[in-house]
């Protein structure tokens, strides 16, 4: 297996997290369980046979990917494919970021998964025909970069405020409150829920959940024993009975059997 990561110049870098490029991955399993991760991407499949959606419960195919396409940000998990055979190349926005990129507000696209030219521009799929000329991944990054700022670098504007929310929240998911924000900031609630809405896809209350279960998500990998009520208290849930029922929202499993079926990768379950 091949993988790079690369990390786009300024004034990208202010949007795109990175760039990840792998290919050559043979897992056994052929469908993962992707679990809400409070991040945006735009996939370029570099393959030319396409890649579908599952139902979670049945496994069957609901939905057929190709090229390229925007996966929005998610507050239900997914059924896809492992990447097994695949080669990919995959844009992760920084969080709150994806909005200069993209022609209609977030929330239009939350737990969807479009073709991207329908949201972004046909232009980038004439960006695509060149990653497939591109025969390494270095020349690949320089290719999509170089590519990006030309179409859109006069759209590449901040949001301080959307910024400054975003950031408090996932540096302190167990401390954060939205009055908090708004008190700092000098916004009415409702104002910020409609800037949130617009530029991360959902509330701010919606992304504080995502985020506090990610935070829970990183602290089982990271512990040898796990603590469950420690980890609840340290992640801002209620108690543990709020932890178990808002991760099972999350993720279609108890935190213990989320521990039996992990697999290599975070946020990846393997399911068949």
């Amino acid at each position: 297996m091949i993988t790079r990561s690369h990390i786009p110049t300024f004034p990208l870098s202010q949007f795109i997290d990175h760039f990840y490029y792998y290919v050559g991955y043979k897992p056994e399993h052929s469908i993962d369980r992707f679990l809400p991760d409070g991040e945006v991407y735009i996939i370029f499949d570099l393959t030319d046979y396409p890649k579908y959606i599952y139902d979670n419960e049945t496994l069957n195919e609901i939905q057929s990917c190709q090229n390229v396409w925007f996966s929005g940000f998610r507050t239900k998990p997914i059924s896809v494919p492992s990447g097994k055979n695949c080669e990919m190349l995959i844009i992760q926005f920084k969080k709150g970021k994806a909005f200069p990129f993209i022609t209609e507000p977030m929330q239009n696209l939350t737990n969807c998964i479009v073709d991207a030219e329908l949201v972004i521009s046909s232009k980038i799929l004439k960006i695509r025909e060149r990653l497939l000329e591109a025969v390494s991944p270095i020349e690949k990054f320089q290719i999509l970069e170089k590519h990006l700022l030309k179409v859109y670098l006069n759209r590449l504007k901040e949001k301080p405020f959307v910024d400054f929310a975003v950031s408090r929240i996932v540096t302190s998911p167990n401390q954060c409150s939205i009055k908090t924000i708004s008190d700092k900031a000098g916004y009415s609630q409702k104002h910020i829920i409609k800037l949130f809405k617009e530029h991360v896809g959902v509330t701010p209350k919606e992304f504080l959940k995502v985020i506090r279960f990610q935070k829970a998500i990183q602290q089982i990998e990271n512990q040898i024993s796990v603590d469950w009520s420690q980890i609840a208290f340290d992640c801002g849930f209620y108690d543990q009975s709020h932890f178990i029922a808002q991760f099972k929202k999350f993720s279609g499993f108890t935190p213990s059997e989320y521990i039996k079926q992990r697999g290599y990768f975070l946020n990846y379950i393997p399911m068949n």
